[in-house]
């Protein structure tokens, strides 16, 4: 087996240069500059130019101090014109006429990207830093024909997209650079150099018309942690976030270049890094903070046009995009000047903002628009929608543990086109905060919870006078919201119940999963006209953070998700009094859970699949934190369902659930 020491001397000559390379200041060595749309005087004029080195520092030193913004780094087209809710339903699955699983989406035509895809004959998937191209039907003949592996240290896959001829993998790079690296170091063992890390989010496109000869297109590649991307018809777009060390950069004047001059690579314009200079990128005014924003477009069909690649001071948090438009929402707080309160009165809290920064999309190319703010803080995607040219987003404001005029509440706002507010519903729910939100035409639902769940039905008809009409409390809380049809949703949450705390006042604790379905035909008096429960206090799925983890199909009554459950052995029995804090469960099942579903009979529990093994499930302790075998999607072709883990690929029949075939990665 090769050293350490050894593959460490493999990379030198690689490090050496790329230290090079990130020492170069101002982009003296970049290639041709990317081919950009003419701007809109109007409204890029609005965005200023960093210019100078010494202005971004006096950019930067304004965000020294402050809260900060909040940072992670990680559609149905407008159903304005026809009046009704029925675009999200087509978001939420495929057509009829479709003989497979799509990923479950936000918005319909606006594709994302997801850990497996299929195209009806083959399912691609990314499975311990490769990605495997698996022939899946016929069923009982599902075999491996290709597997695309990365030689690229310190790159891995996390995402993919797939057209009718090209397969996008999306991964994460980072390599660590010693900083001020000189080879006569290493052979001093005591001394140990800063080490510092270069990350980045890589795009690799193939050609995936050869399934047993996959060929590389292309790579676009921008510095910094993925945020998020989209696919719409032929046009990707990607973005990212970089942060600034501020002081690393004032402190290091001689190497600035380094860090200020954010890098991007496209294989069409060459295969070295672009440093963009400081004179091509923009910066918000009203939102500065220590970081850059990458945002950049290619169109498939043009696998030879530059892809357009735009760079601004500023980050994103959460990301929505119809057809036409993209939103990027970052989180701000404005913290008040400090006084002594008064004796017994807590101090005013910072005030929360959402600043919304839209991109206007065109086939391989993206123009930034213009921005808006509203008060509070989103929680997902889905608090924000598009929808006949309006953009609506639900926030929550203030903070739950306060009882006075600093409680919590929860807001929707609609903006016209330029990012004005023009309509708002403020102060819904007080003392709790949003769990979930969305949009469906010219509804709104909303869950919001502090110990029982108020299910809310908004009328957002009239974008300047949006109504309450009507809401149910029931029980637990929703984390996602996906719509059924047009007058029923469903629910994916957590059960609750309610007890007295150690301070003898009422208290909610979660128990196992929920699943609920919402009958909205009477908007005034929504129901809940059928649920089902899973396990026990720690029961938990990906869905209720991923909804790509859904597969929902109404034509085919079915409903699927993985889900971890944790269950109670010895629950107390009548008579016994109950504990003030329910406990928690033992491992028990990790898989799919597969319901029926249709408007009659509600959710029916058909049946559950697991990758897991008795010896698994004998070598599981009390808790379960994961393996190679643990169940991630579900999706199906035809007549038969198929789930992925890492491990395998494991085929049943969709009628009686019984296995096909099981096909070892």
């Amino acid at each position: 087996m090769e050293s350490p020491l050894g593959n460490f001397r493999a990379l030198l000559p690689n490090i050496l240069l790329l230290m090079v390379l990130l020492s170069v200041g101002g982009g003296a060595y970049s290639l041709a500059k990317p081919n950009m749309p003419e701007p809109q005087p109007q409204l890029q004029s609005e965005l200023p130019l960093i210019g100078t080195y010494d202005n971004l520092l006096k950019l930067l030193e304004k965000t020294q101090g402050q809260g900060g913004m909040y940072i992670r780094s990680g559609s149905v087209k407008s159903a304005a014109e026809m009046g009704t809710m029925q675009a999200a339903d087509a978001a939420a699955a495929p057509s009829a006429a479709a003989s497979f699983s799509e990923t479950n989406v936000q918005v319909q035509g606006v594709d994302e990207a997801d850990l497996v895809k299929t195209d009806g004959t083959y399912i691609y998937q990314v499975s311990k830093e490769r990605v495997f191209v698996i022939k899946a039907q016929p069923a009982d003949r599902m075999e491996k024909v290709s597997t695309i592996q990365f030689n690229d240290l310190g790159f891995k896959p996390v995402d993919l997209y797939l057209d009718n001829e090209n397969l996008i993998v999306i991964g994460t790079y980072s390599q660590e650079i010693p900083e001020n690296f000189a080879a006569d170091k290493m052979l001093r063992p005591q001394i140990y150099p800063p080490i510092r890390s270069f990350q980045s989010t890589r795009a690799i496109i193939y050609n995936i018309k050869d399934k047993s000869q996959i060929t590389k297109i292309r790579e676009l590649e921008l510095e910094g942690s993925y945020l998020s991307s989209r696919k719409v018809d032929s046009s990707f777009y990607l973005l990212t976030n970089k942060y600034l060390d501020y002081y690393y950069i004032q402190n290091s004047k001689e190497s600035y270049s380094k860090e200020i001059n954010p890098l991007w690579r496209d294989t069409v314009q060459g295969e070295g890094f672009v440093a963009e200079k400081l004179d091509n990128i923009r910066y918000f005014p009203d939102c500065i903070t220590p970081n850059y924003l990458m945002v950049a477009a290619l169109d498939l069909k043009a696998p030879e046009q530059k892809a357009d690649i735009h760079t601004y001071l500023g980050s994103g948090d959460q990301v929505y995009a119809s057809q036409q438009n993209l939103y990027v929402a970052v989180q701000n707080y404005n913290y008040p000047a400090q006084t002594v309160p008064d004796r017994g009165i807590v101090s005013q809290p910072p005030e929360s903002n959402t600043k919304i920064y839209k991109f206007a999309l065109q086939p391989g190319k993206v123009q930034y628009y213009g921005a808006g703010t509203v008060p509070g803080r989103i929680l997902n995607q889905f608090s924000m929608d598009e929808n006949g040219g309006y953009f609506r987003i639900a926030t929550t404001s203030g903070e739950m543990w306060r009882n006075d005029q600093y409680t919590s509440q929860n807001n929707v706002y609609i903006l016209d086109q330029d990012l004005q507010i023009c309509g708002k519903l403020e102060n819904i729910a007080p003392g709790e905060r949003i769990y979930s939100t969305r949009f469906m035409g010219n509804r709104a639902y909303m869950v919001t919870f502090k110990q029982v769940d108020p299910f809310f039905v908004l009328d957002l008809k009239d974008p300047k006078n949006p109504l309450i009409l009507g809401k149910l409390k029931i029980p637990g809380y929703s984390d996602y919201l996906h719509p059924y049809d047009e007058n029923h949703i469903i629910g994916f949450g957590k059960d609750t119940v309610e007890t007295k705390g150690w301070n003898g006042q009422s208290q909610a604790f979660y128990q196992g999963m929920k699943i609920a379905v919402f009958d909205v035909a009477d908007v005034t008096r929504p129901a809940e006209m059928s649920r089902a429960l899973i396990g026990d206090r720690g029961t938990d799925s990906e869905l209720l953070r991923n909804h790509k983890a859904l597969l929902f199909s109404p034509e085919k009554n079915l409903l699927a998700f993985p889900v971890t459950v944790m269950e109670v052995e010895n629950q107390a029995v009548a008579g016994q009094p109950e504990k003030t804090i329910p406990e928690y469960g033992r491992f028990s099942f990790q898989g799919i859970y597969i319901y029926n579903i249709d408007l009659k009979n509600g959710l029916q529990f058909k049946g559950r699949i697991s990758h897991l093994d008795p010896n698994d499930y004998l070598k599981a302790g009390d808790a379960w934190y994961g393996t190679d075998k643990s169940i991630d999607r579900a999706l199906y072709i035809d007549d038969i369902l198929y789930t992925t883990s890492p491990a395998m690929i494991k085929a049943n029949y969709l009628d009686n659930l019984q296995e096909v075939k099981t096909l070892l990665l």
